[in-house]
């Protein structure tokens, strides 16, 4: 945690056996995304196929898991969950602000996440992000905990239109800001995927971290009906979402120190 400008102790690191393990195909550019104290993120494209190499190299071998569910429908999400880490925390909007850095949740909230607006709502077809902070100045934040997920680990996200769509994770990386694989990471897969990203590795007072934590997770199962209302993100329709990102603006996508 960091308290005071000083770094206490150190967020769980993934295990290196749940890097994924196995390119996904279609890839196409994405962000790099890390959200430390202070934190933003620049948009650039890995310069090759697959991108650096990092911590992992993309989707993981699906045996033993779960099965893939249908896509669903477009629909905002509102809250995520995460059983096994203790994270319970609602959703708001974040995109690409200014000279194409992307947005954060607020770090006066340590209990918010950011939903990146430019690519799929959770459950759709395609790769869906969720960040958060790993710690502020005041203390760890609500996705301090993120390498310490493993696969099998089940990700909730409740949508606007009532129902939750579960996710499994199937991998768990640290990827070195310098070398983010923006393709490996945000590639479209064919399937309804999730990633949820923080910053990570090794800290100091003047750089921050300088690792992104990305955990792997695709949608599995959906449950219908829930009594509590998704209320992090209003409005459910297409007009408060923005477009996908342009060629231009998906060739500047990368982490910053």
């Amino acid at each position: 945690m960091v308290r005071n400008g000083l770094r206490e102790s150190a967020p769980p690191r993934p295990a290196a056996v749940d890097a994924p393990t196995r390119p996904s195909p279609a890839a196409s550019p994405g962000k790099g995304t890390g959200t430390g104290p202070g934190a933003r993120t620049r948009p650039r494209a890995s310069t090759s196929g697959t991108g650096g190499d990092g911590g992992g190299s993309g989707p993981a071998d699906a045996a033993q898991l779960p099965p893939v569910h249908a896509p669903l429908p477009f629909s905002a999400p509102g809250r995520v969950r995460i059983p096994s880490i203790g994270v319970d925390a609602p959703v708001t909007r974040v995109g690409l602000e200014a000279g194409g850095w992307v947005g954060a949740p607020s770090p006066t909230d340590r209990n918010l996440t950011g939903w990146y607006t430019q690519g799929p709502a959770p459950g759709e077809r395609g790769t869906a992000v969720i960040d958060g902070h790993v710690d502020t100045m005041a203390g760890p934040a609500v996705f301090y905990g993120l390498g310490a997920l493993h696969r099998g680990n089940r990700v909730e996200v409740s949508r606007a239109d009532g129902r939750t769509a579960v996710f499994t994770v199937y991998g768990v990386a640290l990827y070195p800001k310098a070398g983010f694989p923006a393709r490996r990471v945000y590639g479209d897969t064919g399937q309804p995927e999730l990633r949820l990203i923080t910053c990570g590795g090794d800290f100091t007072k003047e750089r921050g971290y300088d690792s992104d934590v990305v955990v792997f997770a695709r949608l599995t199962s959906v449950r219908a009906g829930d009594a509590e209302a998704a209320t992090g993100v209003t409005g459910d329709d297409a007009q408060g979402r923005l477009g996908p990102p342009s060629a231009a603006v998906l060739s500047r996508i990368v982490p910053v120190r």
